[in-house]
């Protein structure tokens, strides 16, 4: 889960009592939605810094004061205070606002649920081999958002983060075939595998169906969605990973939350600015 390590959380209301409460300038408002985005609406006073460009502005932001990041639903702005905590920023003058733009809007949100998809009692074998059907059926999201890419240009990235899905289940397969008697060869397990729940715990039936079925869904949107999904991965693995003991499970589950977080910052990459 995401934790005060990194970043704290905040709802629009809590940051609208803080601002009447502080001075205009102990504090920094960012926008990591898209230009077309912050044109058509915005929290006054915001500072617009696209989240596929907050690597290149970080430093631009003064550390003496508390920082606020929102977007429009929300996981940009996660990965806006991940990005930011890994920058070096304290922790404790870093904000995600949480609902984004939707939320300030008065708009109710219908998010992904954080479910629980492992039982943290299973023994590390089960815990890593469902692992990897996890990064089965995101290669199989990124598969399906394919069809829904507004321009050619997206192929090999998408194409790319499918591959790097697969990779990660490898990774998850040197940790695994430790852990059982006689294990299958990598190619022979992965083909096998179903791949049906997504890490975010929804069934990726139910995601391609909604896709689907939203014939005026918008590439942002799409972006978002899976934003979302590797927010929740991230969240997922470390908290795997602090539930284990120290050991390969443990060091599994981390380098994949490390690797989460470079797919999170690949997919903002194709956030679309037109």
């Amino acid at each position: 889960m995401i934790t005060e390590d990194e970043f704290k959380e905040i709802s629009f209301e809590e940051f609208e009592q803080y601002r009447a409460a502080n001075k205009e300038a102990d504090f920094i408002v960012v926008d990591v939605r898209q230009e077309r985005e912050y044109t058509a609406g915005h929290v006054p006073g915001a500072k617009l810094i696209p989240l596929n460009t907050l690597g290149n502005h970080l430093s631009e932001l003064a550390l003496d004061k508390d920082l606020f990041f929102y977007c429009h639903s929300g996981p940009r702005s996660e990965v806006a205070g991940i990005m930011a905590a890994e920058s070096g920023r304290d922790p404790q003058k870093t904000y995600n606002i949480t609902g984004g733009f939707r939320s300030y809007q008065g708009h109710s949100l219908e998010g992904f649920p954080r479910l629980q998809v492992f039982d943290y009692q299973e023994s590390d074998d089960k815990l890593l081999y469902q692992a990897m059907e996890l990064e089965k059926a995101a290669e199989r999201f990124y598969e399906t958002i394919l069809s829904f890419a507004p321009d050619e240009k997206f192929t090999a990235p998408i194409e790319q983060l499918a591959k790097a899905e697969m990779a990660h289940a490898r990774t998850i397969y040197s940790y695994w075939k430790q852990t059982v008697e006689n294990p299958k060869p990598f190619e022979d397990l992965y083909g096998a595998l179903k791949g049906n729940i997504l890490e975010n715990g929804q069934p990726l039936s139910e995601v391609t169906a909604a896709l689907h079925a939203n014939k005026k869904i918008a590439w942002t949107d799409v972006i978002e969605m899976a934003l979302g999904i590797e927010i929740q991965a991230y969240d997922l693995y470390r908290t795997m990973a602090d539930r284990r003991e120290p050991g390969q499970a443990q060091n599994a589950f981390l380098s994949i939350a490390q690797m989460e977080k470079s797919h999170m910052k690949q997919v903002a990459q194709m956030l679309l600015d037109d």
